[in-house]
Parts: C-alpha cells; structure tokens; sequence
C-alpha cells in the first residue's frame, strides 16, 4: 500500500496464513513439522517483541447512539456500491455459516454478516428518494464506530492505487527490472500450530542446511540477484523505482508490447519488516515532510541515481506477485473496487463487512494540481490489508488506476471516521 513509505517503520506486508505454502520436496512433512517447531522453541524468546501486539485498551468498534448517527450521504455511484457488496458476499460464500465475526464486544456469524448485505442491497433497490433510503439504514443498521489511535475516534485515512505500467514478459535492453512470482523455496510457518499465544503469527523462512532462515531481503534480490535464472519472473520493466512502488501498492496492470494488458497482484512478501524510505529521507534532511509524497520521492530519486540502490535497499520488504484474471485482487481473494475498498487490519475489524467513512478528498486544476481538498462520505467494503495498517486508527483506501486515483493515493493523509454496520436484526452474543 502507498501509505507504508510514508508512515511504516516495522510493519511486514501481510498474506495469506498457512504450516508451507510452498516448500521445497527435500525432506518430509514429519521434518518441517519439527523444523518449525524447535525455529521456534528457539527464537520465542529473542523474538517475544516482534510477534506480540500491543494490548488493546478500549474496544476497537463501539456501538453510537441514534442521536450519534452520520448522515450517510454517498458521493459515489450506486453500481460501485453494489459490486463491492457482491464481492464480499463471494468471500463469505466460500465460509461456514456459523464462524464468528467480532464487532468490538460484540460477536456475530458469517450467517448473520450475509444477510447483513443482503439487507442493505434491499434497501438500494427501494424505489424511495435517497434521503428516505439514508432514513431506512439508519432504522435497520446498528453502527459501530472505530476507536482510533487515542480512543477518541481519530482514524488516519492514506489512499492506494493500482498503477499502469509499460512491461514485457521477455526481458529486453529497455525491460530489465523482473517483477518475482513466490519462490519454490518460501517457507511460510504459522506460530499457531504451535502454541495458541501465537495464533496469527508467523514466519517466513527458507531452509539451508537443514536450518531455517530468514528470507532473502531486497538488497539480496535486487543487488545480489539471489533469485536470478530460477524461472520466476512474471514480467519486466523498465525502471526499478516503478518496480519498487508496484511493491508498496501491492497490484498493478501491465501494458505488455503486443497492446494486451496483464494484471498482478501481492502473493506473498519475504517476511522482512517494512522500513519506510519516506522517513529515510526525512531524517537525513533530503526531503521534508511536504515533500514526501510519491511524486516527491520519485524525484529524488531522479535527480540523485547514485544513491537510489541504498534508498531503495533500505526497505527490506519484497513483494511476491501472481496473475489474476480482473484485479486487483484484495487480500479476501476477490477483486477490491475502485473509491469502494478499505483496507484495515484484519486481526482488529471484521473482514468483508460494510463500513461508512468521512474524511477528505483532492479537488485537482485543469492541469491535474490540487489546489484544496474537500469532506465527503461514502460506504465502502473491508476487503483488504496492510502491512503499515495496523490497529484501529488505521484505514487505506483503494483510489483506483486512473489518473485522479495516483494523485489522490499519493496524497492522501488525512484524519477521518470509520464506521462499520450490521443490522439490528442480527443478534449479538
């Protein structure tokens, strides 16, 4: 996500949980189980930092008062609602009907969640005025606002794109910058297996001499070539700072040389922590904080080559990728749509649900220059995650891959409120 270069300092990028996802065929399933397990009898203790998180003091989500309730006006389209809506109808077809979605102290099923949406698309479909229809959500939807990073409501909302890039699926002089499907020697190890305190941790590693290591970094990659000739390049390009920032946005859209389009998105990461090279050049003088934007820091780096290696190797994070079909694909393996996705922190708010935002926007110039910035509202999906999006006071929202959307994504850092909904109908445990 954009926001991670401007924000991040520890945060990996998150994935998908599993024991392996793709481990190499050298030994047995009985020896990685106890491979893991004493990786992580051993590294627990130096490690007890990393892989706890801090104690929540107030609930993530409270229930408001009638007399509390936003407007719920909607500066977007109604058929941009309805498709967010049906993509997270898919992600809850695929679970249990009775797994258990948390709303703060609340507890509700997946059941209860689907007829949720349902509900609300009943009401879209309504043939009354909006105002009537905003009247209606109000009596049939419990709304529970998020507690942000004080406590006090205070949600700092950044923006991601899905950039649109020119590449080829043979490298050439010009395309000479490989974007990495996962490697066939990631090993993903979930903490939970083992020990319950860990549920949701884990680690990624590869295996040399027996022995479980961490990951290659970016410096590894990229200068050294680690993952050089192994057959896993998706795609080139032509200049790596575009590579980099596909990494920190996490999808992208490839314009290859035979006019066709290819679309990527985030598999995996190497498990690294997230260093924000934003914050680099802020604490050695390079840029100032309005100066850190997207387009600032491509510019840096322009006009300084000599030193973008070591910049760009500060962040140790790498990004693995995978074709889809229509993307960009969020993290609830659906496709996420454009002003309609939210990515929030999956251990904190409930994955799929429907949510209600007020914060700014940009109001751009002829030119494409932001000459003020203006409130609005809108209903959005939780469909994605972060690595720099982490606990209750953190939102990124999806822009889109036009023009407009990487000047907002690039620009967006603006405090707001967050709002998720569930009918009143749905009982809480």
């Amino acid at each position: 996500m954009f926001c991670h270069y401007i924000l991040s300092t520890s945060s990996s990028v998150p994935a998908k949980l599993g024991l392996v996802i793709t481990p190499p065929k050298l030994r047995s399933e009985k020896f990685w189980a106890f491979l893991s397990l004493l990786f992580i009898i051993s590294f627990s203790w130096s490690c007890a930092g990393i892989i706890e998180r801090p104690v929540m003091v107030t609930p993530a989500l409270t229930i408001i008062e009638p007399g509390d309730l936003p407007s719920l006006e909607d500066d977007l389209d109604r058929a941009s609602l309805e498709t967010a809506i049906e993509r997270s109808l898919e992600y809850y077809e695929r679970l249990p009907e009775d797994k258990l979605c948390r709303f703060g102290d609340s507890v509700y099923t997946i059941g209860e969640m689907k007829d949720s949406l349902l509900q609300f698309m009943d009401i879209l479909a309504m043939p009354l005025s909006d105002e009537m229809k905003r009247d209606r959500i109000k009596e049939t939807f419990a709304l529970y606002r998020a507690s942000g990073k004080t406590g006090s409501g205070d949600v700092l909302f950044t923006g991601y794109y899905a950039p649109v890039l020119e590449g080829s699926v043979e490298k050439t002089s010009l395309y000479r910058y490989p974007i990495y499907r996962t490697p066939d020697d990631h090993v993903v190890i979930n903490l939970g297996r083992f020990k319950s305190a860990y549920e949701g941790k884990r680690l990624i590693a590869r295996v040399v001499d027996g022995e479980a290591i961490p990951y290659y970094t970016r410096r590894e990659i990229d200068r050294e070539e680690s993952l050089r000739e192994r057959g896993l390049e998706i795609v080139w390009l032509a200049d790596p700072v575009d590579a980099f920032f596909l990494h920190i946005q996490g999808s992208g859209i490839i314009h290859l040389r035979d006019g066709s389009y290819l679309n990527i998105s985030y598999e995996q990461s190497n498990g690294h922590p997230y260093r924000s090279v934003g914050r680099l050049l802020m604490d050695e003088k390079k840029l100032s904080i309005g100066e850190v934007s997207m387009r600032g820091i491509k510019m840096y780096l322009m006009n300084h080559p000599e030193e973008m290696p070591d910049i760009l190797g500060h962040n140790e994070s790498y990004v693995f990728f995978r074709v889809v079909e229509s993307g960009p694909v969020g993290s609830l393996n659906v496709p996420v749509t454009g002003g309609r996705t939210i990515a929030t922190d999956a251990s904190v708010f409930p994955r799929g649900a429907l949510a209600f935002v007020r914060v700014k926007k940009p109001v751009l110039d002829e030119s494409g220059r932001i000459i003020s910035w203006t409130p609005f509202s809108r209903f959005v999906l939780n469909q994605d995650t972060g690595g720099a999006i982490k606990g209750p006071g953190r939102v990124d929202l999806y822009c889109g891959d036009d023009k407009y959307a990487e000047i907002m994504a690039g620009h967006l850092k603006e405090e707001g409120d967050l709002y998720f909904l569930i009918t009143k109908k749905a009982k809480s445990r």
